[in-house]
């Protein structure tokens, strides 16, 4: 009997790292895996699977840009166990004080770079190092007394604000989780151009995360904008109305009002429906 055709899924790692692999076993988002990666196995969780996550991988783009293995697709070997769920555990535990290590290494080499994450590969036959820098950062040395110390091989991959922000997780000025944290697939560059269009301070520290970079929300909450004002008069326009000449001062998107003047200088507050209404 001809085994079924491997479906792609898509699994998660820890600080929310995302891989596509290949899986001939029935799974199901939230199971647990084990997953053949470049150079031994990892575990993760399964977070989307058939056409959704064929449509993700085709749109991630990663897998065939380079020659090097791990560009390869992986494979999902199995399910994981209880007792591969207890290693997981100790794991993620003893990193904290991995970090910590790897840390005392970047002062002692006099690197100027800060060590925000550090991964356990599931076998440890890796261990994955993610730092911020502002500049070009030679860490070849830190590498070999950091294998020296780990006995294992040893990854150091720069991220930036945004990725850190993503790993580490928080709460934004909102009040709530991180979108990057959370729900939201990649961290978009994002302009001051996007705030002046939804009438936002310029301000880049009153418009910023916790990150340092301006909020990844003024992004995916800009097209909302641009389709609400069609339905708007544009600010400073002349309008004739019932009440005669008037310009626009500003607009309340989202209480729908319109703020008029005359050219008496009286000012009045109008519905939208109302203002449109009065329109000659």
């Amino acid at each position: 009997m001809t085994p079924p055709p491997a479906a792609t899924v898509e699994v998660r790692f820890k600080g929310q790292r995302r891989e596509y692999a290949h899986a001939a076993e029935d799974v199901r988002p939230g199971d647990a895996v084990i997953v053949a990666v470049a150079r031994g196995e990892d575990l993760g969780r399964v977070s989307a699977i058939g056409e959704l996550a064929a449509k993700k991988c085709e749109r991630c783009g990663a897998c065939g840009q380079s020659p090097a293995a791990d560009s390869a697709p992986l494979r999902v070997v199995r399910k994981a166990t209880p007792d591969d769920l207890r290693v997981e555990a100790e794991l993620r535990a003893a990193e904290d004080d991995v970090r910590r290590q790897v840390r005392d290494r970047v002062r002692e080499h006099r690197l100027v770079m800060k060590v925000s994450d550090t991964e356990w590969q599931w076998d440890r036959r890796k261990l994955t190092v993610y730092f911020t820098a502002e500049q070009r950062v030679d860490f070849r040395a830190l590498v070999r007394d950091l294998a020296a110390l780990f006995r294992t091989r040893i990854e150091l991959r720069q991220i930036g604000p945004r990725d850190e922000a993503k790993r580490l997780g928080g709460i934004g000025r909102c009040g709530r989780e991180l979108c990057i944290a959370t729900w939201l697939p990649e961290g978009k560059p994002v302009s001051l151009s996007l705030a002046k269009a939804q009438g936002l301070s310029l301000n880049p520290t009153q418009i910023s995360g916790p990150c340092g970079r301006l909020l990844c929300c003024l992004h995916y909450e800009h097209e909302f904008y641009v389709q609400q004002r069609k339905r708007f008069p544009k600010e400073g326009k002349v309008v004739h109305t019932a009440v005669g000449p008037e310009r626009v001062l500003s607009i309340d998107i989202f209480r729908e009002r319109v703020s008029l003047r005359t050219e008496e200088g009286s000012t009045r507050i109008v519905p939208l429906e109302q203002f449109k209404a009065e329109l000659r």
